[in-house]
């Protein structure tokens, strides 16, 4: 699906917490997509915490220049966003469960921006080239945009594209807040709306794994365990 760089060594390491590859194609019964919601630190680590995640990466994605490095995205000038790379098993969990997620650990209305990290590195984005999976992301967008609409937010700028061109950002970030000595940092601002059903979704997760983020709070994710949710 994504053109993904072959980086450095270091760069296709195993995932530190699920012990994956983090730059491996994807198999049978598995899919991916590329999700951009501020920061890239805090997002990844909600995405990994989910059931049925195999693998997360983060990296740079949307842009105008090959192998763009971190510096560089931050200028502001190559129009990458900091995305997520999240690969899951479809039998576990649906992209239904995957965008839930996306909805509502971010403000998706915010622009160029998510709460004091501001550039267009920070835009939201969903970036998939199945045209089902695109689909289900425009129909959650819609619902979604009722129960922000309701709430007293305004319009939604996620960017839906397909067709992206992945680049690894550097080894230190990967799974970076799982990392001894990291800093706990994530500019995620969640409006507090939770996505129901929408057309054509089929969640799969427990209802219970949700209770493992309270989007009442700021940069919630840095509050959870690094490990994946685990019910009893």
């Amino acid at each position: 699906m994504f053109g993904l760089f072959q980086g450095t060594p270091q760069a296709q390491a195993p995932h530190v917490v699920l012990g994956t590859p983090i730059d491996a194609a994807i198999k049978g019964g598995q899919s991916e997509a590329v999700f951009g919601c501020g920061c890239f630190w805090g997002a990844e680590k909600g995405f990994w915490r989910l059931p049925g995640v195999v693998t997360t990466a983060v990296g740079y994605a949307g842009g105008s220049i090959q192998q763009p490095s971190y510096d560089q995205v931050c200028s502001g000038r190559t129009g990458h966003s900091e995305v997520v790379r999240v690969v899951w098993d479809t039998a576990l969990i649906d992209f239904s469960d995957l965008l839930k997620l996306f909805w509502e650990c971010h403000d998706p209305t915010q622009g160029n921006r998510q709460g004091n990290d501001r550039g267009s590195q920070y835009r939201s984005v969903i970036y998939a080239d199945d045209p089902g999976l695109v689909a289900l992301a425009e129909a959650s967008r819609d619902a979604y945009q009722t129960l922000l609409s309701s709430a007293g937010f305004g319009e939604i700028t996620t960017e839906l594209r397909s067709n992206q061109t992945l680049w690894y950002a550097e080894p230190y970030h990967q799974q970076y807040l799982a990392k001894p000595g990291s800093r706990p940092y994530c500019s995620a601002q969640p409006s507090g709306q939770r996505l129901g059903e929408f057309a054509g979704s089929a969640y799969k997760l427990d209802p219970r794994v949700w209770s493992s983020y309270d989007w009442t709070v700021a940069h919630c994710v840095l509050r959870g365990e690094n490990a994946p949710i685990q019910l009893a």
